[in-house]
């Protein structure tokens, strides 16, 4: 009677309270998981909104389960020194052990908070490069352009190179031989790059106008010439392909000579030569 009249009521208001906390966490991270959700088109990241209310959740009903329960067998007359000793020590001894695993998700929890890459895009991490097949807390899959598959831990993400953000940007440079006039090489390099601005192809997939800045380099009875284009996340191949086509053509067409009999260099950034 004495338990009924003076612990039991404590104990019912301590799980009652816990009830009522749970439930606030839970519909507070649901309404905000809607609220995200509802004003983003990509799926991948109402995906990871998802998931990040989801370990908040977790993390959330834990600690609350966790004090409540603590409280709960304070009152029931439980010591509760040697119990906490106890997962002291073991909580320390899980700690050291996975560590790394805890490193995996803490960084994977930032990535998804900060949008660092979705899925799809193009990155460079832990020095590997690929497209984002499948990301989580513990790992992200990077598919390679020859099909190579990397699983990184993303405890070893530390710099995140992005390269299908916003925009892309494609840099090409064109050798010519030295005595070509220049004026004439710009005005062609500029129409063309107006040419393929309005084609409706590529219309959509270049996001500003091409620049051609001028002389990039002189030497060895050559000129090198700078076209700078900005396009959409992963249109930059194409472009470039049909940008290299044009000039091959329109060189051919106006008689424009080259450094070496019948050579032609068009340059990207990656430094191959076409």
């Amino acid at each position: 009677m004495t338990f009924l009249r003076h612990d039991f009521p404590k104990i019912a208001l301590v799980v009652l309270v816990s009830a009522v906390l749970v439930w606030l966490l839970r519909t507070i991270t649901r309404r905000v998981s809607a609220l995200e959700a509802a004003g983003i088109t990509s799926s991948t990241r109402a995906r990871q909104v998802r998931t990040l209310t989801s370990v908040i959740t977790s993390v959330g009903i834990f600690a609350i389960v966790a004090i409540a329960a603590l409280t709960v067998l304070g009152q029931l007359g439980l010591r509760l020194e040697p119990l906490l000793a106890s997962a002291g020590i073991a909580g320390l001894a899980i700690g050291f052990g996975a560590q790394t695993l805890v490193h995996d998700f803490i960084n994977g929890f930032f990535i998804l908070l900060e949008n660092q890459y979705d899925l799809g895009d193009t990155v460079r991490i832990a020095g590997v490069k690929g497209a984002v097949e499948e990301m989580t807390l513990r790992r992200t899959v990077l598919r390679d352009d020859d099909g190579t598959l990397h699983t990184v831990p993303n405890s070893q993400v530390t710099i995140v190179s992005n390269t299908t953000r916003d925009w892309s940007q494609l840099t090409l440079r064109v050798i010519v031989a030295y005595r070509e006039p220049s004026d004439r090489i710009i005005q062609l390099l500029k129409e063309l790059g107006k040419d393929i601005r309005h084609d409706p192809l590529y219309a959509d997939d270049i996001v500003s106008d091409i620049e051609v800045p001028g002389i990039e380099r002189v030497g060895n009875d050559e000129a090198e010439y700078l076209v700078l284009v900005k396009t959409r996340p992963n249109k930059q191949y194409a472009v470039s392909r049909e940008l290299r086509r044009r000039i091959k053509e329109t060189f051919e067409k106006n008689r424009i000579q080259t450094p070496g009999p019948g050579k032609v260099y068009v340059v990207d950034q990656s430094g191959n030569q076409s």
